[in-house]
């Protein structure tokens, strides 16, 4: 017999996939790579179903002979493994961001004799209709609430995005770029306190209340289903900090990052230019664990930020507190740093491995911005926030606009800068 094979996620099985298992079994012995949870994670919404029960789906189809994770979007390894006569998928992938694996796969396929065979996508079956009812159900609280947590546990590095209003954290839910054979996009969405208060002509200073704060959260949770971390600054007076986190857990929010800082809030990144108390370690602590035993979920974190290295107290101070915070049951340490070069985030890193392997690690690369996503993730840091972004590119391209229409007295020589007025109206949809 022949051998076949086809990749398929299998999250959202429909009739176009049962008549591409079925076509592939007529060519020979059929193995169905089924995309692992990680490998799906990669490249869109966390799955539904979880490996083990799409796989078990998958194996009472009639024509399946044998199953095999596939735990990358590239075809490769398992086809170098296995080296199938014939590759069966759908004609929907010649375009669009699979083409380079579909040609990948037919590059290997060469190195034996291999043979691709592409059926004619299934036009009858509303996959945006399937994913809309999908994307309800994600953005009900407790379905969102969970998500970092099982973000964290499938992928080793998680990257997240400001966003500062719904149309913003519109671009990071939907933003995709194809790289190699692989599909980039951002895993979640940092509401930060710089670029709400920014957004709204505020300093950043907490002079935008919790309430503001939540108006914001709530925009955002209305339009996207990825999972939100919030800028909790101090966090406040821990009686306030209590029942705030309460009400964030409620919205679904899945964590909210906290700083070791007392007094008038000033962003970390004046450093020691202006004066900023850092909390002793014991307040702090109490803060932590009065804010942990006040949810009600396992699923929302509460992740320590230390201001050490930002003020100068020395690495021994930032690691002390960082087992400290552990300790009293903080679920991830966000390490901070205004310097222009990563050594001392990285000498962190190195450190803070020793005594917490399993700990989420998360890093802010705004100042120290040459390092590669790579990099921090070889230093065992688990989520990188993009912190600011999306509001200081957004500024400029607007200030640029007006001072056009002020210089031309007319609006002519923007419209290569803007959407096209089709575009803006059609740009959000109205289910």
């Amino acid at each position: 017999m022949k051998k076949v094979y086809i990749a398929v996620s299998a999250d959202i099985l429909h009739h176009g996939h049962i008549n591409l298992i079925k076509k592939a079994s007529e060519y020979g012995d059929l193995t169905v790579g089924v995309l692992t949870d990680e490998a799906i994670a990669t490249y869109k919404r966390l799955p539904v179903l979880n490996y083990e029960n799409r796989c078990e789906i998958i194996k009472n189809i009639v024509g399946v002979k044998e199953i095999i994770p596939q735990k990358t979007l590239d075809y490769t390894e398992n086809l170098n493994q296995l080296k199938p006569d014939y590759v069966f998928h759908g004609d929907d992938w010649k375009e669009g961001s699979q083409s380079q694996i579909r040609q990948s796969v037919i590059e290997t396929l060469k190195g034996w004799g291999g043979e691709l065979i592409e059926i004619p996508y299934t036009e009858d079956v509303s996959i945006d209709q399937i994913n809309s009812i999908i994307k309800q159900s994600d953005s009900i609280p407790e379905s969102r609430r969970g998500k970092l947590k099982k973000l964290l546990s499938l992928k080793k590095t998680i990257r997240i995005m400001e966003a500062h209003n719904g149309l913003s954290a519109l671009i990071v839910e939907n933003t995709q770029v194809q790289k190699d054979e692989k599909i980039n996009s951002f895993d979640g969405m940092w509401i930060s306190s710089l670029t709400d208060s920014t957004a709204k002509g505020k300093p950043d200073i907490e002079l935008v209340d919790m309430t503001s704060r939540i108006n914001t959260i709530n925009e955002i949770m209305e339009v996207t289903t990825k999972p939100i971390i919030l800028d909790g600054d101090t966090g406040g007076l821990i009686e306030h900090f209590v029942f705030n986190i309460k009400t964030i857990e409620r919205l679904g929010v899945s964590a909210i990052i906290i700083e070791d800082k007392i007094g008038l809030k000033k962003n970390s990144l004046f450093g020691t230019e202006v004066e900023q108390t850092q909390d002793s370690i014991e307040h702090f602590c109490e803060k932590l664990h009065a804010g942990k035993s006040a949810l009600k979920t396992d699923e929302f974190m509460i992740i320590a930020r230390i201001e050490s290295l930002i003020l100068k107290q020395g690495m021994e101070d930032a690691l002390s507190r960082a087992k400290a915070y552990i300790k009293a049951g903080a679920d991830g340490i966000m390490i901070h740093s205004r310097e222009k070069q990563p050594d001392e985030i990285f000498e962190f890193c190195d450190k803070f491995r020793e005594f917490a392997p399993e700990i989420p690690l998360v890093v802010v690369p705004t100042s120290y911005n040459q390092v590669y996503e790579e990099e921090l993730s070889a230093k065992g840091v688990n989520i990188i926030i993009y912190a600011n972004h999306l509001i200081r590119s957004a500024y400029p391209a607007m200030q640029e606009t007006a001072k056009l229409i002020l210089e031309n007295e007319r609006s002519k020589e923007v419209d290569d800068k803007c959407l096209s007025i089709k575009e803006i109206l059609t740009l959000i949809p109205e289910e």
